[in-house]
């Protein structure tokens, strides 16, 4: 079946999502196998949401098995190149030479975790509840063979770098004895450890897979039905026509589409990958280097997973780990150091872009334009539903998940009925039937990519839940915040670095939503209970000092991707990443030395802070990215101090020293402008008059 999600033809610069229908009705595919098999998953979902009759731990183990089962059929549908054909010929490719063994092992994950859920959910009181802390020889060994799946589903999806992480953290559970100083503790049983991650009914089944049950899935769903039903299209049509009023539009529509984009995915090098294929190709076109280009989309898809709403999902997680908060608060607490981060961002890559970018008509980039009546159609057909998703959340202030549920409802009526409306009167050639048809193609196919979406989400923090209640169980959390304090000598500054460095290492390869939990769980505790920060605070430093793993070498798994696809070396792109994203080092130690910044408060004292920390994050970035029009010795002097200034500006903890720093910024940054303009010494003379007080001003030749 054709492609008709959207009737205007773009040009090769590919803005376009893949919106390509689930496949020929007449010919039954995987493809189409994996969307019949999501319509129960999301059904079961839906009804939860609804109803709420099921315990939360029950429910958490039937949508386990479910996503699990998905992922399996989803990575059968990769292996027979998208699943397109005729499943009879899906499945020989899927089987085929090349495929077998990991097919194979694929079939008996599935297996598996068919005959594990079945026997958790019929004997899910016994487990859960009766015989807690006991267990047959037969439920340790179906423990053992599913832990192994898991390990498994998890080296699919992420690799070798959180395999290692899920081993470590078994094996220190198991050999803690042998650990060095504090971090030794006696050792779990091989038995205890299977309890914990299986047979208990927590570990894998834990409360992070039941917060993405519960929370995130119905938005992940929320996020398939807006790439399904062309969402991504008119976000990537609004960032072109950016590029009419700024010289940087072109790279700043990296920005933009990357920004919104990730803000409603779980990890910042998915959305690098999925963005950058066809914004960095079109920076390249349009005279940007491969560096840049690369490291441009990194920091961007970065910048995504702190901006309100969702936060790449991290938003949930926090405001269920912080006692005593509602996620309207966390949205609220976000949105300063989110807005100072993206300011600063657009501001580096204006600075980077403008002088390697060719002069581009923005009008060519859309070579058929959409009328203006239908622009503002697509607006209301989509920010409707996210207009319903902010008054539940912000003035209603219904549970989260009632909040997502109405969301996906409005997105697939929105999604749905405007299209009907539009072929009823003319605005597209489709008959009302071909209409519905269509719009039945699309929602199908966005449950499908809200899957595509969910299942490795899931698994990975279904693994994380595992480590880390092996973890808790040996005390490490308490151990790790008395070591921090042993090598910090108590001393904050020196506490906070060696956290970030923490949380920088632990992130290594893992989505946003993954390495967040992990931080929050074994670090944030720590600044809070010994240095006594406030719980946003500790939150907000771990959450951010985290995300900061994917654009820090040696492992910048987001900067990998991006230079993958931009074929650029991979240090000069991380050097590239690390000057544009530079504010992103330092805000975090905003959070420990002015917390009101994300206190969910606005009252003054916030709006200072975060108005100085917001001018010091420019200034740093002026500093490192800005071209000084003087010699070589002066360029580098004026960058550092404009650097150094910006830091104190930003974070010093006294209110004088910080206003101080902020006079000497806007005092060199006026000697900069007069300065670099022509006849320097005719400009200065005019400001401040001549030394022999003469008022007819000295005129030098213009030499430029």
């Amino acid at each position: 079946m054709s492609d008709t999600t959207d009737e205007s033809t773009e040009t090769d610069t590919d803005i376009g999502f893949d919106t390509e229908q689930p496949g020929d009705a007449e010919t039954f595919s995987l493809r189409n196998l994996l969307i019949l098999c999501s319509l129960p998953f999301w059904a079961v979902i839906i009804w939860y949401a609804w109803d709420q009759t099921w315990a939360r731990a029950f429910y958490g183990v039937i949508f386990l098995g479910g996503v699990l089962e998905l992922y399996v059929l989803s990575e059968l549908m990769d292996m027979a190149g998208g699943g397109r054909g005729h499943i009879i010929e899906d499945l020989k490719k899927a089987y085929g030479p090349g495929n077998r063994l990991h097919a194979g092992l694929l079939t008996f994950s599935a297996l598996d975790v068919l005959v594990t859920i079945t026997y958790i959910a019929t004997n899910f009181q016994d487990l859960y509840v009766s015989n807690l802390g006991r267990a047959t020889t037969n439920e340790y060994i179906m423990a053992i063979v599913f832990t192994f799946v898991i390990i498994y589903l998890t080296w699919r999806s992420f690799g070798l770098t959180f395999l290692s992480v899920i081993f470590v953290g078994i094996l220190y559970g198991r050999y803690g004895a042998f650990a060095p100083g504090a971090l030794s503790h006696g050792g779990l049983t091989w038995e205890r450890i299977l309890r914990t991650l299986v047979i208990s009914v927590d570990g894998f089944f834990g409360f992070l897979t039941q917060l993405v049950a519960a929370w995130i899935a119905l938005f992940l769903l929320y996020a398939g039905f807006l790439k399904s039903y062309g969402a991504f299209d008119l976000i990537m049509r609004l960032a072109f026509r950016s590029a009419r009023y700024i010289d940087s539009g072109i790279a700043q529509t990296a920005v933009l589409a990357s920004a919104v984009i990730g803000s409603v995915n779980g990890s910042q090098t998915a959305n690098a990958g999925m963005t950058g294929s066809f914004t960095i190709p079109l920076m390249k076109r349009n005279g940007m280097k491969p560096e840049t280009a690369g490291a441009i989309e990194a920091v961007a898809s970065t910048s995504g997973q702190v901006l309100p709403p969702v936060m790449g999902a991290a938003a949930f997680i926090m405001a269920s780990l912080i006692t005593g908060v509602t996620y309207a608060d966390v949205i609220v607490a976000g949105l300063i150091p989110a807005a100072i981060l993206v300011v600063t961002i657009a501001i580096a890559v204006h600075y980077v872009s403008v002088p390697q970018l060719d002069d581009v008509d923005p009008e060519i980039l859309i070579q058929d334009a959409m009328p203006r009546s239908e622009f503002l159609t697509e607006l209301v057909k989509y920010g409707l539903p996210l207009a319903i998703l902010i008054y539940l959340l912000g003035i209603v202030q219904v549970t989260v998940m009632t909040a997502a549920l109405y969301t996906a409802v409005s997105m697939v009526a929105t999604g749905t009925i405007i299209p009907m409306l539009q072929s009823l009167t003319g605005v597209h050639d489709e008959t009302p039937g071909e209409s519905a048809l269509r719009s039945v193609w699309e929602t199908l196919n966005g449950m499908r990519e809200g899957v595509i979406v969910l299942a490795p989400v899931t698994i990975i923090l279904a693994a994380i839940n595992g480590v880390v209640d092996i973890l808790t169980a040996t005390g490490v959390p308490t151990k790790i915040s008395l070591t921090l304090m042993d090598l910090s000598g108590g001393i904050l500054l020196v506490a906070a670095i060696l956290a970030m460095i923490i949380c920088i290492i632990l992130g290594l390869g893992m989505p946003t939503t993954a390495s967040y939990t992990i931080v929050a769980l074994l670090i944030a505790p720590t600044l809070t209970n010994q240095f006594l920060l406030p719980q946003f605070a500790s939150h907000f430093f771990v959450f951010y000092a985290a995300i900061l793993a994917g654009l820090t070498p040696p492992i910048a798994t987001c900067v990998a991707v991006a230079c993958g696809i931009a074929g650029a070396d991979f240090w000069k792109s991380c050097l590239e990443a690390i000057k544009i994203s530079a504010p992103l080092f330092i805000l975090p130690f905003v959070f420990v030395y002015h917390p009101e910044v994300v206190s969910a408060e606005f009252g003054t004292q916030t709006l200072v802070s975060g108005s100085l920390a917001m001018i010091g994050a420019i200034a740093v970035i002026h500093g490192i990215n800005y071209r000084f029009g003087f010699g070589k010795a002066i360029s580098l002097g004026a960058g550092v101090a404009f650097f150094a200034l910006g830091i104190v500006t930003m974070v010093h903890p006294s209110r004088l020293v910080q206003f101080g720093a902020f006079a000497a910024i806007i005092a060199m940054y006026v000697i900069q402008t007069i300065t670099g303009k022509p006849n320097p010494v005719a400009n200065v003379r005019n400001l401040v008059g001549s030394s022999g007080g003469s008022t007819t001003p000295s005129v030098e030749p213009d030499t430029e």
